[in-house]
Formats: structure tokens, sequence, C-alpha cells
């Protein structure tokens, strides 16, 4: 049978079907994006071009190890999403002429390998870019349409096969036909007595998000209905840094202090001003330390590593959400604590990363993802810190300037914001083959209906690492369009009507 071209289910709650050959996004918000033009450190990459022109040695091998060892629990998906992470960091570039040229090393990274540019944060750039793109084709040819303000409710099937659609919109039912890519996005803001949290993490429905009301978990309800799999729902990462607008404070969803900010060099420190964790752990680490200390919680850049990550420092000081200080002095001042407190957090800090520099393997304390470490204070956590950036000694603390975060919890006095943990991912999702082919319970392929993003269970296993939730959006969102594609065109692609484009670009001309 021919089928429509692939229907887009998109983060914003949407789907993907219409004539052969074309692709329709459908889109639940008013606005294109959802989640992913919130995303704030970066889209990871092992082998790009930008990381080659710097020197950095690092391979998808790596990667891969690097993601298992960060909580995946599936090699072959795992396998897919780093070796693919590359050409596509790089399709993004070449494409779509975009900035990402600068590289940090977030939680769980052996290498530095999360790129931004140098304005905006990533996700938004990446994700308007797509966007602006399927908006011309559509303008300038018929292979296109997209469709806002349209829930989709349900999928259409032809016996096992799923063939289409139907949403809501303006008060109206409408169907649609055609293969299925499902990218709505997790369940982080399904806070229903029936929600997908209430099922399975009800422990945590008294947290905020940093998602938006239409993250709802629509795509896995619908697949559910037809008998699709589900795995990792249980799975829900919780973030250490959410920011709490101060002219806000009981709101449900948060921002977040974005984690290329501990990436560039920024360190953690409690009420005593002393660090206590390693700032570049796992995320559930990072909250599970803070969850034992003492609030409030300082997250603390100082000049070099505010100047590597500037726009994001001025953009959370506009918003009133990060301080800047001149001196260390007034940091200590606003902290109330003595100013030789944090010269000795610095100092000791300073030290660990010259001995870790001089002797990387010989350090007293066990290092995360593996090794040893000389850093004290993380090192007696198990999980200690190996990879120091803008690093500065304690003499020069009195007189360096900082931005900091304040993190406080609800209700406690503050002087600069409140930073809370947050939901903010779901790693479990609708299960998928490497072809991001959704399965049912007994482990058959469902045809003709995909999973690309966070609807997707089963690629992060129990944690995931920042800089992998966009990489997942664009390698799987391009493994299922080709997959769902091939579907499509059938057999020697015979139901395929139109030639392919040379480049994107050709279409929009």
């Amino acid at each position: 049978m021919a089928f429509a071209s692939p229907i887009h289910y998109s983060p914003h709650g949407s789907a993907a079907g219409s004539p052969p050959g074309r692709t329709l996004l459908l889109d639940k918000s008013s606005f294109c994006g959802g989640n992913s033009t919130k995303a704030t450190s970066g889209i990871n990459g092992a082998g790009t071009k930008t990381q080659k022109s710097k020197s950095i040695p690092d391979t998808a091998d790596i990667f891969v190890a690097d993601t298992l060892k960060g909580g995946a629990k599936k090699p072959e998906l795992a396998k897919v999403l780093c070796v693919n992470s590359a050409a596509d960091v790089d399709w993004l570039v070449d494409k779509f002429d975009l900035d990402l040229s600068l590289v940090a090393r977030l939680g769980g990274h052996s290498q530095p390998r999360t790129h931004r540019g140098k304005e905006r944060f990533p996700g938004m750039t990446i994700t308007y870019a797509l966007i602006q793109m399927l908006e011309k084709v559509a303008e300038k040819t018929h292979r296109a349409r997209i469709v806002t303000k349209a829930e989709v409710f349900k999928l259409l099937q032809n016996g096992r096969n799923v063939v289409g659609c139907e949403y809501r919109k303006a008060g109206k039912v409408v169907k649609e036909f055609g293969p299925m890519v499902l990218a709505s996005g997790g369940f982080g803001a399904d806070f229903g007595s029936d929600s997908l949290l209430a099922t399975y993490r009800p422990d945590l429905l008294h947290l905020p998000t940093t998602n938006g009301e239409h993250c709802t978990g629509d795509a896995i309800k619908m697949g559910e209905a037809i008998g699709a799999a589900t795995i990792d729902l249980e799975w829900v990462q919780v973030h250490p840094t959410g920011l709490v607008k101060p002219d806000d404070p009981d709101a449900k969803v948060k921002f977040l202090a974005a984690e290329a900010l501990r990436g560039v060099g920024g360190i953690v420190l409690d009420a005593m001003g002393n660090r206590f964790c390693n700032e570049l752990g796992r995320r559930d680490y990072v909250t599970g330390e803070m969850w034992k200390n003492k609030p409030p919680f300082r997250l603390c850049l100082n000049r070099a590593a505010a100047d590597e990550i500037i726009w994001h420092a001025k953009h959370y000081t506009g918003r009133g959400v990060m301080k800047f200080y001149p001196t260390g002095e007034d940091l200590a001042k606003d902290m109330g604590v003595p100013l030789q407190t944090l010269i000795d957090a610095h100092q000791k800090h300073f030290e660990a990363a010259k001995k870790q520099e001089k002797d990387p393997d010989g350090g007293p304390f066990p290092a995360y993802p593996s090794g040893k470490t000389w850093d004290e204070p993380s090192g007696k956590t198990g999980s200690g810190k190996k990879f120091f950036h803008n690093i500065i000694d304690g003499s020069k603390v009195a007189t360096e300037p900082f931005y900091a975060h304040h993190r406080v919890p609800v209700g406690a006095q503050r002087t600069v914001a409140i930073i809370t943990p947050v939901i903010h991912y779901c790693m479990g999702g609708l299960e998928c083959t490497v072809d991001a082919e959704c399965i049912d319970k007994s482990g058959k392929v469902i045809p003709g209906l995909y999973v690309a993003g966070e609807a997707a269970g089963g690629i992060h296993g129990n944690n995931r690492l920042g800089g992998n939730s966009l990489l997942d959006c664009v390698v799987f969102g391009r493994v299922a369009g080709k997959a769902a594609c091939k579907y499509t065109f059938g057999t020697n692609e015979k139901f395929k009507p139109c030639p392919t484009p040379g480049e994107l670009k050709e279409l929009t001309k």
C-alpha cells in the first residue's frame, strides 16, 4: 500500500502525513519548537569538525562508553546516538549555517563535546533554524505543511499498520493519513491524578518542572492505546539547578540554569561557603548531594568562566536570576561567610587541579567516570572530580569578579534568587528499534509508527547526560524520517513521486 509521507507529531505535541512524498507537521501549541527551544547547554558530537579544529581527541567509541557509564542500558541504541553525532552536528552547521563553534565538557563526559554558539541558547538556535527551513519549504513548494493548535489524540490503523491520526483543531476533528513520526516530548508536566507522573513517580508530583504545559505524554498514551510497548517510564530526571523567578516563586514551571555553567568552570558552594560535590557529576548525583547538604546553595563563576559563557551569564542576570559581584569580598558579605572560607575553598580546588594535572592517576579518591582524583570534597562522595577548567588560586578571590546563582529553599531569606530541584526530563517512553520503529509488547515492529526525541524510551536508560537531548532529537529524528520515507516509498521506491533535491535550500528558492 502507498501511504502519505510522514506525519510528524512535534515536540510541542505535534504529529507527521499528507500526499506521497510530502510532510505534515502537527503541533498542539500555537507555535512550534517545544522544550527543545529552551535547551541551554548545547548538543553533543564526537569527532565533529569543531572538535577537530580545537584538537579535541574525541571519538564515537569514547562517547558510547561515557553514555553507557552515564546511565544508558541499551548499547545498540547508544551506538546509533553516538556514532551519528559528528555527522549530524556537522549537518546542522553545514546545511543550516549555524554557529556551533564553542565546546564545553558537561557532567559525565570525558571529553569536551557539547556544542553551542556564541549567542542565544543552542536549543533556540537549532530548533528555529529547522522550523524556518520547513516553513520556507511549505511556502515555496507542496512538499510540506504546518498546522498549529492541532491536538493529535488518536492513531488510525489498518490491521496492525498505523495509517494516520485524528486531531482536534478549532472544535473540529480532522483525519490525516500516512505513517506517523511521534515527537511530542515526555510527560514532565503531566500532573493530573491519573497522569503518567502520578502512575510512575508520584513522589515527584510536588516538584516544579522545566517542561512546558504541553508535555503531557501524548505520544506515549496514544501508543499504549494501540498496544505499543513502553520502557523506563519510572526514570524521571530531576535537575539540580532550576531557577525561581523572585516575582513568581510558586510558578510550577521554572527556568533552568544551564549545565554548561558548570562545564565552563562554575563551582557549587553550600551555605557555609564550602564545596561538597563534583560539579561535573551526573545530574542525579548532584541533586542527591544537594539534598544531603545545607542550603542555600550558590553556583559561582569566576571571571574566566563567565567570559566563556557570557551570553548566558548576561541573559540570566537580566532576568534577575543571577547576580554580578564586583569582588569575591562582596560575594562573601552577601553569603554571610568569612572571606577566608571562599579563599580556602578556591585554593583547595586549585591545588587539586594542579595535582590532577601532574599526577592524574595518583589521587587518593575514586573519580567519575573512572580513575582517581585529588579533590577531597567531591572525592569523599565516591564520585570525585577529575576535570578542571578556569580555575583560580585563593589569592585572587578577594578581588575577583563573580557571577553567582543563589539557591535557597522556597520561603527562606534570599538575596539573589531561589533555585530548586526540578523535574526536567523523562528517560522513558515508547520502546523502539535502531531504526526508530515502535514495537508492540511482543517485540514486533508496528508498521508505520516511529518515534524520536524524549517520547522515545530506552535510549538514555536511568539517567541522561547533558547535551544528549538535542542530539537525540536530531539523530533519531533523521533516522525516523529516513525509515518512514523508505516505508512510504515501498520496495525499490516504486511509490516515490518526487526527485530528491540535492540540497534542502534548493526547495526554498
